[in-house]
């Protein structure tokens, strides 16, 4: 009988694992410095010349880049499911803006599904922190402007996906992250002005979502979210009806 011999790891190998496992998870994102050398050598409990060895190893992968005299950082192409060009032709479309709705609607709810069933007590923390400031913005009516509700909003559904612990969506939800915050500030433009009681609405859904959330009610999570996506579909379908009615009867006039 032949046995293959046992390969001794390097220790650099371990810190590349743990490094990529905290990429994956979300603890480093897209564009954040590692902290300096020494300190981050520390942390980890290796010699600074092992860790070096781990960070070569993550920049030849394209997952960190190395600035000379500057750090090291995680890459920002890994927060980038678009790109930049691809970002403004989709929210200039109104069919890609109708599809995003739809992307969301599946997407969201199972972010909240699991968030309900995995959020830790950081995780809770972080959504409680984001819903407060979402609430604050619907509280300053006048004070806040649609770009600081939207990125309020898009940060809370954020917190929800962080909250799911997976992975895939976790990084699809970032990726997406400029886009679903444009998308909400058109979004809620076009509602605000359609139906009057609009806001409420969206304060009642957020509010629902954060609690069955924090309640562990995963299938009613889910649900509410469902529904916060459809109301939001609906409002603008008939936001758009309306415009184009409008459009009809003014080239009608001016025949």
């Amino acid at each position: 009988m032949v046995f293959d011999q046992v390969r001794q790891r390097r220790l650099s190998d371990d810190i590349v694992e743990r490094l990529e496992g905290m990429i994956l998870e979300g603890t480093l994102s897209a564009g954040q410095r590692l902290p300096a050398e020494r300190a981050l050598a520390e942390q980890f409990g290796v010699s600074r010349p092992s860790l070096r060895e781990a960070i070569q190893k993550l920049v030849a992968r394209g997952l960190l880049i190395s600035r000379q005299g500057g750090g090291n950082y995680v890459a920002e192409s890994l927060g980038s499911t678009f790109s930049d060009p691809l970002l403004q032709l989709l929210e200039r479309n109104g069919d890609a803006q109708r599809d995003l709705l739809e992307f969301r609607h599946t997407l969201e709810a199972s972010c909240a599904y699991y968030a309900a069933q995995r959020a830790t007590e950081p995780d809770r923390e972080r959504l409680t922190a984001a819903f407060a400031t979402l609430q604050d913005c619907y509280t300053r009516v006048d004070e806040v402007s649609r770009a600081e509700e939207g990125a309020a909003d898009a940060r809370f559904h954020l917190a929800i996906a962080e909250a799911s612990h997976n992975a895939v969506l976790l990084h699809t939800i970032r990726g997406l992250f400029d886009l679903l915050k444009r998308n909400v500030v058109t979004n809620i433009g076009g509602m605000y002005q359609q139906r009057t009681e609009t806001r409420d609405m969206l304060i009642g859904q957020h509010r629902e979502l954060y609690q069955a959330i924090m309640d562990g009610r995963a299938d009613e999570a889910r649900e509410v979210s469902s529904r916060h996506i459809l109301y939001v579909q609906e409002v603008l379908a008939e936001a758009q009806q309306e415009a184009q009615r409008v459009a009809r009867a003014e080239r009608r006039n001016g025949r």
